[in-house]
């Protein structure tokens, strides 16, 4: 079975936290085509935005979005990074295509900031979660229904997962490819990413 990773890309998103879950899964679907060819490929991975413009994610750096919010495949797995989300945050339109995404994945996760995006939808209201260490109290503060954790590289409430920021998100990808496709895979995939990674 194929599962469909979707990342959502916006203005000023932080770099490694789209770029190394993309990593991760995309690795893990070469190492496993590499030792099972002709099996499914475990992931596919697609990029979403609003618009198909290109994205510039904060340091510059400029990406082309696959698909917009409108015309995305279905996926299986959602993942938000996080960066500079103040916009995100006053943009109904979007919370709406989370709560609505996020109905229908399998699992909805978040890496550093991307975390206020899922408590403002309601994502994580009596939920554990998890930020970027620098952004622990605003979150707690803004969304007191949420249970933030401190101190933790991702947390794990099943359908829902959240990571710390920047590469924690690394870390919980690990995780999901171990939850979804197995410890082998997983810890084969940070072996050739060359992540030093403990399950």
């Amino acid at each position: 079975m194929t599962r469909r990773v979707g990342i959502y890309l916006f203005s000023h998103v932080e770099i490694l936290d789209f770029a190394g879950p993309y990593e991760v899964f995309t690795a893990a679907t070469r190492v496993h085509s590499r030792e099972h060819p002709g099996d499914p490929a475990p992931f596919e991975v697609v990029t979403l935005a609003e618009t198909l413009a290109p994205v510039r994610a904060r340091a510059g750096l400029v990406v082309t979005p696959d698909y917009t919010l409108d015309d995305h495949p279905p996926l299986d797995i959602l993942l938000v990074p996080g960066g500079v989300v103040t916009d995100e945050l006053n943009n109904p339109q979007l919370i709406d295509w989370l709560v609505r995404t996020a109905a229908d994945t399998e699992l909805t996760a978040s890496v550093c900031t991307g975390a206020f995006l899922l408590a403002k939808a309601g994502l994580l209201n009596g939920k554990r979660a998890t930020t970027h260490w620098e952004d622990v109290e605003d979150l707690r503060r803004d969304f007191p229904e949420t249970q933030v954790q401190e101190n933790v590289r991702w947390v794990d409430e099943g359908k829902l997962i959240t990571s710390g920021g920047v590469a924690a998100g690394i870390d919980m990808s690990l995780h999901i490819v171990r939850r979804l496709s197995g410890e082998t895979l997983a810890v084969k995939t940070a072996r050739q990413i060359d992540v030093p990674w403990s399950a």
